[in-house]
């Protein structure tokens, strides 16, 4: 133990020792920096973060109270024309009443090598823009000038606010390589912070406690004849902790196809305000674990309150319930309803922005307007409904217990054929048919009570698509025939968003070139607005390039333009799950037609692949009978998340689905 201990304290000496021996500074640009020609270890990267470092403190003033003041340095080096994005840089600040944030650059230069010397220019005014994108968001942006390959930029930016609930995010991993990123928190003994740190790159953390103090003016005013006012300056000691967080050499963060949101997986910080002790008060937990998340969020007035609203609803809701018998049609009933009396204004939330009665008015509101007047009219319709917390796709996944990982709200109703899960959000949306954006793993269910559970947002039964297809070959090569494509559940409300709002000929376009440049007539379309049924499209198409023919032989693929050509998995290794969204089952019923004085020469093989634990399975089956060819193809993933674990099998899996769906019939003369 005694060794352990001894260890330990070596290794402590020499992580602070050399975080000490590394000493960034703005405007200390070496010629050696700048006429490097690319990365040492990754000669691939457009840019790299030389270093970046920070720090985010919770100070006090007497003005404002608590406040958190965050600095940032950043050097970065251009190494090729592609990096000169990051030569615009951006910081993001909220606008949201009294917490408004304010967010300034200063120290900022770009760096060249002009005549064998460093040349220094500075960012004027004009490359500094402050762009509000809604009521909510703005961010403040950053150009810079005279860039080129080799070129060195710096910058500093400072940010203030007085929201205490969550220091800003830090990321250590870029899209391109981080040299040296370093972070540090200071933070008052009167709160406690969640830390989360995601990825799979951690950094070295150095904790240190310091005494500190503050101090604070008190104004008395004494009676009597004579009113008089006097100030009493008071001391109060306290500790701060002060948290350092470090890595080096970080590689850049590669993109790969089928990942929900890339962030998930990107080494970085969040901290959340999680229990406030202030002297001589009761002790406030905010998110310590899942119930005490749910509780804070449903004490909401802008949440739990909001559900126990009625009244401006009940007489238009009532009748439109008269005849819904089961708890099914209830629910159909109150979807629409919800769907037809508001309409989302793009923003999100779990709580109202307008409140419910006013966005019922008004009809207009945010997710939590619509989502929790729903839940709302489900109680009133005597279902056992209530509201689930969510995280969108883009806002990430949530983990561990905190009020900020939930961004959205939908509605659960319990029924005796099982949980039903509803969003009034989008006109598509359909009960257990949720948008896309809500499809991220988990979500967490709120009752009365504060009590909460985890809700499973993963779709479990299949999405289909099924086409049905018939064509003749002519002896010259055209090919003429016909298609009918049904899609159920998510590949219909794909299907149907897809379609919304876009002119008919605009998508018969894109359509005929995506499919080798066909022509399509007598197109039909049906079940585009019952939300309840499948989408059907069918077309009559004639394709004039979409066979070879080669010395009096025909070559063709079967599945013409519906045959996978490429493995989307092709990396060596995955680092992320492959995220599909929900499973589903791709078939394909084709009947083609030999042109007459031709005889089959060879035919693709049929065959069958299945993955491991059931996880898919691919049948290719051609038959022949005269002049007939007759091909069934399925294709059917039944999890809509595949592990790194089995991404090997995946892969192999799309190998032999490209390879078998790319072979081609040939035909020969009689």
């Amino acid at each position: 133990m005694k060794n352990f201990k001894l260890f330990s304290c070596i290794v402590l000496v020499l992580i602070i020792s050399k975080v000490n021996a590394q000493e960034f500074k703005l405007g200390k640009v070496s010629i050696a920096e700048l006429e490097q020609k690319s990365h040492p270890k990754d000669s691939s990267a457009v840019a790299a973060i030389l270093y970046k470092r920070g720090y985010s403190k919770i100070e006090y003033n007497e003005l404002e109270g608590f406040v958190i003041n965050t600095e940032v340095e950043t050097r970065i080096k251009i190494y090729k024309n592609d990096g000169y994005e990051y030569a615009n840089q951006t910081v993001p600040y909220y606008l949201d009443g009294n917490v408004r944030e304010n967010v300034s650059f200063s120290d900022a230069y770009t760096y060249n090598i002009v005549g064998g010397k460093v040349e220094k220019i500075k960012v004027k005014s004009d490359g500094v823009f402050d762009e509000v994108i809604n009521k909510y968001r703005g961010r403040k942006k950053l150009a810079f000038s005279n860039v080129k390959e080799g070129s060195i930029l710096e910058y500093k930016y400072s940010v203030r606010t007085k929201n205490i609930g969550w220091m800003p995010d830090w990321e250590f991993q870029e899209e391109i390589p981080v040299n040296y990123s370093q972070f540090a928190t200071y933070v008052p003994e009167y709160y406690v912070f969640n830390i989360r740190q995601k990825g799979y790159i951690f950094p070295k953390t150095m904790v240190e406690k310091n005494n500190k103090s503050l101090s604070f003016t008190e104004k008395e005013r004494s009676e009597g004849r004579i009113i008089q006012t006097s100030y009493n300056t008071s001391k109060v000691d306290y500790v701060e902790t002060k948290t350092t967080y470090l890595l080096e050499n970080i590689p850049a963060l590669k993109s790969e196809d089928f990942v929900n949101n890339i962030n998930n997986y990107r080494s970085s910080l969040e901290q959340e305000l999680s229990v406030i002790k202030y002297p001589n008060a009761p002790v406030k937990v905010l998110s310590h674990d899942w119930e005490s998340v749910a509780k804070t969020i449903y004490d909401y007035d802008s949440f739990g309150a909001e559900l126990n609203k009625s009244g401006y609803f009940e007489d238009e809701l009532k009748p439109l319930l008269a005849n819904a018998k089961s708890d099914d049609e209830k629910i159909l009933v109150v979807l629409s309803f919800v769907k037809s009396k508001v309409k989302w204004n793009d923003f999100m939330g779990f709580g109202c922005e307008k409140g419910v009665k006013k966005a019922y008015k008004e009809k207009s509101g945010n997710i939590g307007d619509i989502n929790l007047m729903l839940t709302a009219m489900l109680r009133h319709a005597g279902l056992n409904a209530n509201p689930v917390l969510v995280s969108t796709r883009s806002n990430g996944i949530s983990i561990f217990p905190n009020r900020t990982a939930f961004n959205y709200v939908i509605a659960a109703a319990d029924t005796p054929n099982g949980r039903i899960l509803l969003d009034a959000s989008d006109k598509f949306s359909a009960p257990n048919i949720l948008p896309f954006r809500t499809l991220n793993w988990h979500g967490r269910l709120i009752r009365k009570d504060g009590t909460s559970e985890d809700i499973d947002l993963i779709p479990k039964k299949n999405s289909n698509e099924i086409v049905f297809m018939s064509y003749d070959i002519a002896p010259e090569g055209k090919v003429t025939g016909k298609i009918r494509k049904q899609c159920t559940d998510y590949r219909a409300f794909s299907s149907r968003a897809g379609l919304d709002g876009v002119k008919e000929e605009d998508y018969l376009e894109k359509l005929e070139n995506k499919n080798r440049k066909i022509e399509i007539s007598e197109y039909k379309l049906t079940n585009e607005k019952d939300v309840l049924l499948p989408t059907v499209e069918s077309y009559s198409f004639i394709g004039n390039d979409l066979c070879d023919v080669i010395g009096g032989k025909i070559y063709i693929n079967p599945m013409l333009f519906f045959a996978n050509e490429k493995n989307p998995f092709k990396q060596d290794v995955r680092e992320y799950p492959v995220d599909f969204g929900f499973p589903f089952m791709d078939k394909f019923n084709i009947t083609i037609k030999i042109p007459d004085g031709y005889a089959i020469e060879s035919l693709p093989a049929s065959s069958a692949m299945n993955m491991e634990n059931n996880v898919g399975s691919f049948k290719f089956h051609l038959g022949a009978t005269e002049n007939v060819l007759q091909l069934n193809v399925v294709n059917q993933i039944n999890e809509a998340i595949i592990t790194t674990e089995q991404y090997e099998m995946l892969k192999d899996y799309y190998k032999g689905i490209v390879d078998k769906e790319t072979e081609k019939i040939v035909l020969k003369k009689i």
